[in-house]
């Protein structure tokens, strides 16, 4: 699987948030997530939730080609902290 993302777009959430686009991959590799639609009027975007380095972590994304495109990443909500906690523990 290839992803991309903006790299001035990476080094802001790295800078605000110190979360990577590097490691938003690792989402995507086969452990406990929760995913929802995230729909924009002109692309569909997914929302995957799941643990990253100790912590949960919502990564919003999109497919360009046969491409994932990380738009960003950010702690996950305390309803989301909730709902992946009631499904997975």
């Amino acid at each position: 699987m290839e992803f991309e993302w903006s790299e001035t777009k990476r080094l802001k959430v790295l800078s605000d948030r110190g979360l990577d686009f590097v490691d938003a991959r690792d989402i995507f590799d086969g452990r406990p997530a929760i995913s929802f639609p995230s729909p924009r009027k002109d692309e569909e975007r997914g929302l995957n939730i799941a643990e990253l380095h100790g912590r949960l972590i919502a990564v919003v994304w999109c497919r360009r080609g046969e491409k994932i495109r990380i738009i960003t990443m950010r702690r996950a909500r305390d309803a989301e902290t909730r709902r992946y906690r009631e499904l997975f523990g």
